[in-house]
């Protein structure tokens, strides 16, 4: 699907990217495609799975979440049946915004927000050490964020 996206694909992307709130005729307008046109793209993007979904993002800060961390795990045995009782826990856990399998010295990476030091002590004992084949965890705590984009450079493709 990669290679059939034209301009008008890109520039929907884009936009979309920019304001996913954006009604379907102000965006028609922006890429200069009929709403009609415009609505069965956009709906083309979602079906094919290139729009995953359409989100709000949300400034814990603002929330009171003041503890940003990325925490480097290891898992021991590392198998099948742990990395998917791992990964079991891990999808239930609100605290854990993003999960990524890692090639390296580490398994995991994950990035978790919290509303406080205490908090998120809480959490590496109470939640993320209680299952078993988690050995290892090493934590970075995060002092301002310099840039935060979901945005993928679609021009690029």
């Amino acid at each position: 699907m990669m290679n059939s996206l034209d301009e008008n694909d890109k520039a929907i992307l884009r936009e979309l990217q920019e304001d996913a709130s954006i009604s379907n005729l102000n965006l028609s307008k922006k890429i200069g495609l009929s709403p009609s046109a415009c609505l069965a793209r956009t709906k083309n993007l979602v079906e094919t799975g290139i729009i995953k979904k359409f989100a709000t993002i949300v400034d814990e800060k603002k929330l009171g979440m003041e503890v940003t961390a990325f925490v480097l795990v290891n898992l021991t045995p590392l198998n099948r049946e742990t990395i998917h009782s791992f990964l079991e826990v891990i999808n239930k856990l609100s605290q854990v915004q993003e999960c990524y399998t890692l090639t390296g010295s580490h398994d995991y990476l994950l990035k978790i927000v919290a509303k406080d030091m205490e908090s998120y002590r809480n959490f590496i004992i109470d939640s993320l050490l209680q299952n078993s084949a988690v050995s290892r965890v090493e934590t970075s705590m995060v002092m301002s964020i310099e840039k935060r984009t979901l945005y993928v450079p679609v021009d690029e493709i």
